[in-house]
């Protein structure tokens, strides 16, 4: 696992050189030097972030810093502009529909448009003319049209409840009820495409909004490079900067079977971004932690974080090492294996942060100042009392059941499917009379299995099983008859109906009740563990009912204190995040805030072109009229994280300057708590895009509606 060092420029280099180690083991008090006051640190002003709702923009906030006050046409034309993918974020640039996200955002959509021979994620994809553009059959865009403040409504339903259990099932039967009335109310006489809502929380309930999403279904691929330059660096270069990637894609939407004609869209500006320029990322971050209390924040550090990194790493080293033995398989596990880095960097620069004694001195101080607050005013005092006890005891209770709850969990992203497969194997019968139904019969058993990656997952699972049940699992200490987690896997892997598709069809086609008394050793144990995982289940589930009735407290009486002077957390929901285009201090020099297309030749050829520093043919060649010292990307102090991807950033005047897809090492923190001194969003620069779209993909027709803002004629 890599470690990375993350510096502070308000701190002394003594200091830093004491604090911040490169370990991933938890720091304490303890380990800090003595004459070091961590009660010194304070919480800063943008601690909670720079992620504004578009419920209450920061109109004086703006005006303020940047002697910029945008009016409410403004924020209307840079939120209806913005649009939200699945897990990312696009928007228009062009008034007849085009999209612009990056090529990672795109993945799924160019695995749907291949043709036979095709491998689109690899080599690229450009229609021609607009009977070139594909539709991808997997992917929609949804474009924020309704925000309507439903807070009373929620609060209400949630105070009915006489215990913590029915606040939250009040709470979300009201929610469900909100949602309802509005798909009534606007129901689109377009068949294709239609309104979804969804009521989203800020501040942990202290306020609900009903958003409301025109969801567009008809998106064609216009445009996406291959691979090797959309993620130039592969997994050594992932959150880093300086960076050189050109990782964009283009969609367009279609409304009656032709481009879509919209007044809100970005124009592409014509010098892009510069240093010191002010700077607004519109974008969907997905989740941040920055108002949980310092309790769940030690939950995440000791408990949740450490386990999904161990996942991460195991699972990704067997893929990895399948791929290694099976070259022909790297397309089909590309995006598993992508997705896995990924992530697993992402939680190691979270627990990082975690682990930051100034850090988690500074969320202790922010929480300290929020309890006198409340006990400066009798009256919230009296109303909410001491929710932070309540969670620190819920939290404590959750950390003894954890190891249990994960390990006797059947079912994950990251789990063996000869685990899954036999829990729904087992449920299907439970809940079958005579039979069990064509429909399950059919779909039950999944078509990408792979026997040898499938058997190494499940010794992983059997491991974490026997780590945390210690022998005192009768179930589970007969599935492994006294054989090591490698060899059992092995054994059942081999032996078991679940490890073959014919058995398990053939045992499907009998009757439930031969399924329950299967004396298979896979589905032996999950039916003998059924009672057991549910107990566990419900006092898991009654836990955290009670830690989100706390958090709705705390929510309420944080939006009395702070009201909208600190941003909530992220959500998945569209916010604007301001900052300005600036380099950072990092390794012992400066990284610069724009890199240009001669640094991405350095490194391929610094790296012996070679993976994943390899570049495609035509980027090997480019024409005479290709100009290198072009800005590539750039780094900005906007607050970014995971959801971001795909966002545009832009100027004052509405005008796209560059594309995120990335945030840098010294980012990842920011899931906790937000410091601009090194945390850097990075940026695909738009004159970079429009040269590389020109010059390298001859991608003419795509460069000239973007610089008009419509389909050049």
């Amino acid at each position: 696992m890599k470690h990375f060092l993350l510096k502070y420029s308000f701190m002394s280099f003594i200091v830093i050189v004491l604090l911040m180690g490169c370990s991933n083991q938890q720091s304490t008090k303890s380990d800090i030097p003595r004459h070091i006051n961590l009660e010194k640190f304070q919480a800063g002003q943008f601690d909670t972030g720079k992620m504004w709702t578009f419920d209450f923009p920061p109109m004086d906030y703006f005006a303020k810093t940047y002697n910029f006050a945008p009016s409410k046409e403004w924020f209307d034309k840079a939120r209806l502009s913005a649009l939200r993918l699945p897990n990312c974020t696009a928007s228009f640039v062009s008034e007849d529909g085009l999209v612009m996200t990056n090529h990672h955002c795109a993945r799924s959509a160019l695995d749907s448009v291949n043709r036979e021979g095709e491998r689109l994620a690899e080599d690229g994809f450009y229609a021609a003319t607009l009977n070139d553009e594909r539709k991808a059959s997997n992917i929609f865009i949804d474009q924020l049209l309704v925000m309507d403040d439903v807070t009373k409504e929620v609060q209400q339903a949630f105070d009915r409840g006489t215990t913590d259990n029915a606040k939250v099932a009040n709470r979300m039967v009201k929610m469900q009820e909100i949602q309802a009335r509005y798909s009534a109310k606007y129901k689109t006489s377009t068949p294709q495409d239609s309104m979804v809502f969804s009521v989203v929380s800020f501040y942990n309930g202290g306020r609900y909004s009903l958003y409301g999403y025109k969801r567009y279904t008809d998106v064609r691929l216009v445009y996406a490079p291959e691979d090797m330059i959309a993620f130039f660096g592969g997994d050594p270069d992932n959150f880093t900067y300086p960076r050189y990637d050109f990782d964009c894609a283009f969609f367009r939407v279609y409304d009656n079977g032709k481009p879509l004609k919209t007044a809100n869209f970005f124009r592409f500006s014509q010098d892009g971004a510069q240093e010191g320029d002010a700077v607004f990322v519109i974008g969907n971050p997905g989740r941040t932690n920055r108002l949980k209390t310092v309790a769940q924040l030690e939950y995440l550090r000791d408990v949740t974080y450490p386990a999904n990194i161990e996942t991460y790493e195991k699972v990704g080293t067997i893929y990895s090492s399948y791929i290694a033995a099976h070259p022909e398989a790297k397309l089909k596990f590309l995006n598993t294996i992508f997705g896995l880095e990924n992530s697993r960097k992402a939680i190691t620069g979270y627990l990082n942060g975690l682990q930051d004694p100034v850090l988690m001195a500074k969320k202790k101080d922010f929480e300290k100042k929020f309890q006198k607050a409340m006990l400066d005013k009798p009256a919230l005092n009296e109303k909410y009392g001491d929710p932070w006890s309540d969670i620190a005891q819920y939290q404590s209770e959750l950390t003894a059941l954890y190891p249990k709850f994960d390990a006797l969990r059947f079912r994950g992203r990251n789990f063996p499917k000869y685990l899954s497969l036999t829990a729904d194997l087992v449920n299907a019968a439970n809940q079958s009379k005579d039979s069990i139904a064509d429909s399950i019969r059919t779909k039950l058993y999944p078509s990408n299995l792979t026997p040898e990656v499938e058997k190494r997952l499940l010794a992983f699972r059997l491991n974490i099983m026997e780590r945390a049940l210690e022998g005192k699992d009768e179930a589970f200490n007969k599935l492994m008859a006294g054989r090591t987690p490698e060899n059992a896997a092995e054994d059942l892997s081999a032996n078991s109906i679940i490890a073959s598709k014919e058995k398990t069809q053939a045992l499907l086609a009998g009757t439930p009740e031969a399924i329950i008394k299967s004396n298979d050793p896979l589905i032996a144990f999950v039916i003998a563990e059924q009672m057991r995982v549910k107990e566990i289940q419900k006092r898991y589930n009654d836990i955290n009912e009670k830690l989100q009735a706390c958090e709705q407290m705390l929510g309420n009486a944080m939006y009395e204190v702070y009201g909208t002077q600190i941003p909530p957390d992220a959500t998945f929901t569209l916010r604007i995040a301001d900052g300005i285009v600036k380099g950072y201090e990092y390794n012992g020099t400066i990284a610069p805030p724009v890199t240009t297309f001669y640094g991405l030749y350095d490194r391929y050829y610094s790296f012996g072109m070679k993976d994943p520093w390899k570049l495609s043919e035509r980027w090997v060649n480019p024409p005479a009229t290709f100009k290198m010292n072009t800005p590539m990307n750039f780094v900005s102090t906007n607050d970014i994280i995971g959801g971001n991807s795909g966002s545009p950033v832009i100027n004052k005047n509405l005008q796209v300057v560059g594309l995120i897809f990335d945030g840098n090492i010294e980012s990842l923190p920011g899931d906790i708590i937000f410091d601009d001194i090194n945390n850097r969003s990075v940026a695909v620069h738009s004159s970079g895009l429009l040269e590389g779209l020109e010059k390298i993909y001859k991608a003419e027709r795509i460069v000239r509606e973007l610089r008009a803002g419509k389909i050049a004629q």
